[in-house]
């Protein structure tokens, strides 16, 4: 049985869904998606775990958050998934992040280990965006600016994915161009700010004591190989699974695997 919860978050109205019973399991979409590209997963998981999944302020049916200058932070969605936790009168769970997802979860380690019985990081990375990828940011910015949001995502997203997987699969991508009509220029330009503002939290792998979870795509051109190894020795304990035919959207590229590190982490942790 799945149930749909909205709560107010400042100036925002944050959707999220409980399926299942048992340890609290909470996923975080990335960039570009909501919730749903947990789906599959959230089957796999449900008949053990309690699995929440929210939508960051501004996805799918959750409404932009607005701060001064529209400068919102990668901090302020910890805030609002924090929120999501203490509506539910969760204090002991699973965080695991897919990409911008990943800084979110970051981010609520950083403040609030407490609640935290282990992270996962899927396609993401605890190092700050360097010069070349924040150039990277401004020319979407600017992009989105002059395009708009359904020219950036019919840009953009085929890139998330190997090769083979966008010739084998052009349907899957095509769905998830189509999901991100709902997207507006304005939330886009957002993410992209506060992605790229987001600060280093080496140190936060570095002093954790929660177990920590890696999936990384081989072939993924985001977070390149190297730098998603680089930071899996950083954790006292860490599980480290490559998938070998994955950017970076190992979830919809290569779902058994991904789906079997996740549950493989969960019953060792």
């Amino acid at each position: 049985m799945e149930n749909n919860q909205f709560i107010p978050f400042k100036n925002a109205t944050v959707f999220y869904r409980v399926s299942g019973q048992g340890k609290t399991v909470v996923l975080i979409h990335g960039f570009c998606e909501d919730g749903n590209i947990w789906n599959d997963i959230v089957k796999e998981l449900k008949n053990n775990f309690q699995v929440i999944v929210p939508d960051v302020p501004g996805s799918g049916k959750s409404t932009i958050l607005k701060n001064e200058n529209n400068e919102v932070t990668i901090d302020d969605y910890a805030e609002a998934i924090i929120q999501v936790l203490k509506n539910e009168s969760v204090s002991d769970c699973i965080v695991i992040g897919h990409s911008m997802g990943g800084y979110i979860t970051l981010a609520i380690a950083e403040k609030y280990s407490e609640m935290l019985h282990s992270i996962g990081l899927l396609h993401s990375t605890a190092f700050a965006d360097n010069e070349e990828r924040k150039q990277s940011r401004l020319k979407s910015i600017e992009f989105i600016k002059n395009n708009g949001a359904i020219s950036f995502l019919r840009t953009s997203l085929p890139g998330l994915f190997a090769d083979k997987f966008t010739q084998e699969h052009n349907d899957v991508v095509e769905k998830l161009i189509d999901a991100g009509r709902s997207f507006s220029s304005e939330i886009l330009i957002q993410y992209q700010r506060a992605m790229m503002s987001r600060p280093d939290r080496i140190a936060v792998l570095q002093k954790t004591i929660l177990p920590v979870l890696f999936i990384v795509g081989e072939k993924d051109p985001l977070i390149p190989l190297q730098q998603s190894l680089a930071q899996c020795h950083f954790p006292s304990t860490a599980s480290v699974h490559i998938l070998p035919n994955s950017a970076h959207a190992g979830m919809l590229e290569e779902s058994e695997l991904c789906i079997d590190a996740i549950k493989s982490f969960l019953k060792n942790v």
